[in-house]
């Protein structure tokens, strides 16, 4: 009791068979107190997105896994029930909600696009979740717009640990900007993404004043080329089975069109990865480097085919093995045990409405420039003449202020009336107001919810239409974006240094990924973050 001499002189004052039990206790609190202290922090956080996995991908292609996500999938902290909690679900979101915690109602980012009504430069349109008229694009076209994090309103787990002084370098990867730039945050010392018109990697200055040599380099090496006649066939297609698509346009198998709607794409990404760990020696710094990596071709393919198609099974197939590319070498260069990887996706998707309907289930497509004009006529008639929407995105409507005050209308009026409207529309399920959101009327229920923690006053748009589930805004293919279970499921894996393998059960929110990360690494949680620490992970 050398340590705490004024509770050693207490204990001596106690009955023998009391000091010797509290004594006892003292003995075993101490030891795990300075572990838990003291406890060797990942020298590498790799934050793995990707883009479109649903979670029942995870189950319906398990006995093909046999690579990065089987090995999670054993050795990792697995929770079958993780959900995004807003609606909509789109690519910006989920990246921004990854590694921030944030909903859209606090983090400002409510979809990949929106229309602003004023800015900085006073020029009203549309602007995408990262585009920044402020820098300009490293890599690509001479004088081209680059991209940046700054509309996201809050810190992401990368800022929290450089405040703290706790992470050396933080860098993100895709083929999509908004992909590579809002889960890395602020503070992150690069975010590169695929420039499709040059067939670069590229970044901003927002991050630097030029690329990095070895970026240089890669793109010099011209990585497209290399997959230049290649077939994309099944991994295990029989023979005489035909490839899914062909890059030599003109041949006798489809032409798979550009790069990033195959899974070659994945490839030049994880080959990317590997390169920044290499020269910028992530893993070897002082803390704790972060390294987030966004898988775009999911996407891109599963947008075209949807859920059902073997297309969709292949590339998950070879996302399992990309990704075993992927840890093996940074485990070959920091040692197993050194890495915390977190792995999910940013959406789901839904069926395509053909394949649904030919096995007797609903489903749609809508128009929603046609129910916008719907409504519009029905505006005019009550109200007056005028052009009353300036913009609609898939259901998201801003209503033309100008237009109101010409009419000598009230906005809540008029904004009353086209809800009424709207619901009147075939496959709408529910209209939201930007009033009813506001006020926050519109959670009664869990689909309520989710619309209210995607409405951000500033940005957000007066009129929020909300399909019927398998129904969508999406002329071809399929999409996503609803707050139904084939949008919001997601995996969510927790692997490798500090993780307790199992598999838990109980719902969980993407949202928790931060605030459980900042647990682990001993710093403050995202400034937006609505997310619990998810304890049943930690050793």
């Amino acid at each position: 009791m050398i340590m705490f001499p004024e509770l050693s002189r207490k204990i001596s004052m106690m009955k023998p068979n009391r000091a010797l039990l509290f004594s006892i206790l003292l003995l075993l609190l101490v030891p795990v107190t300075a572990v838990s202290a003291d406890k060797q922090k990942p020298k590498l956080v790799l934050a793995v997105v990707v883009d479109q996995f649903r979670y029942d991908y995870l189950t319906r292609f398990r006995a093909d896994y046999h690579g990065g996500i089987a090995r999670m999938l054993e050795r990792g902290a697995v929770f079958t029930d993780a959900h995004y909690l807003q609606f909509p679900t789109v690519t910006a979101i989920g990246h921004s909600t990854f590694m921030s915690g944030a909903t859209p109602s606090v983090s400002g980012i409510v979809g990949n696009e929106w229309y602003e009504r004023d800015n900085d430069e006073h020029r009203p349109g549309q602007v995408s979740s990262v585009s920044d008229p402020k820098t300009k694009l490293l890599g690509g076209g001479p004088g081209l717009t680059g991209s940046s994090p700054r509309r996201l309103l809050v810190s992401t787990l990368p800022d929290e640990l450089k405040m703290a002084k706790r992470s050396g370098k933080v860098i993100g990867i895709s083929m999509k900007d908004r992909s590579a730039i809002l889960p890395v945050g602020h503070m992150a010392d690069a975010a590169y993404w695929f420039d499709a018109d040059s067939s670069n990697f590229v970044s901003s200055t927002y991050y630097m004043s030029k690329l990095p040599e070895w970026v240089q380099k890669i793109n010099a090496d011209r990585p497209v080329w290399k997959y230049a006649g290649m077939e994309w066939t099944a991994l295990d297609a029989k023979p005489g089975d035909k490839p899914f698509c062909s890059m030599t346009a003109g041949a006798a198998v489809p032409f798979c069109g550009a790069i990033e709607l195959t899974p070659f794409s994945n490839e030049m990404l994880e080959d990317m990865a590997e390169k920044a760990i290499e020269n910028e020696q992530l893993g070897t710094h002082d803390g704790t480097d972060v390294l987030a990596v966004s898988f775009s071709a999911n996407d891109y393919v599963g947008h075209q085919v949807g859920p059902d198609d073997p297309r969709v099974r292949d590339i998950s197939i070879r996302t399992d093995q990309t990704l075993k590319k992927l840890m093996d070498f940074i485990d070959a260069r920091l040692g197993e045990g050194n890495t915390l990887v977190v792995f999910t996706a940013d959406h789901g998707v839904a069926p395509v409405p053909e394949v649904n309907n030919a096995r007797k289930m609903p489903g749609g497509r809508l128009s929603s420039a046609s129910m916008a004009r719907i409504v519009s006529d029905a505006l005019s008639a009550k109200f007056g003449k005028g052009n009353w929407f300036l913009y609609d995105n898939s259901g998201f409507v801003y209503l033309n202020y100008e237009t109101v005050t010409n009419n000598h209308a009230e906005a809540v009026e008029v904004r009353r009336f086209a809800a009424e409207v709207a619901r009147g529309l075939p496959h709408i399920a529910r209209v939201f107001t930007r009033d009813d959101l506001l006020r926050g009327g519109a959670a009664a229920d869990a689909v309520g919810r989710s619309a209210l923690l995607g409405f951000y006053g500033p940005r957000s748009g007066d009129l929020v239409l909300l399909p019927e589930p398998y129904y969508m805004f999406s002329e071809t293919g399929t999409t996503h974006a609803m707050p139904y279970n084939h949008d919001t499921h997601v995996p969510l894996i927790f692997y490798g240094a500090g993780i307790r393998a199992g598999v838990h059960y109980q719902p969980v929110a993407i949202n928790d990924v931060a605030a459980t990360l900042a647990a682990l690494l001993q710093v403050e949680t995202p400034s937006g973050s609505s997310g619990r620490v998810l304890t049943d992970v930690m050793e």
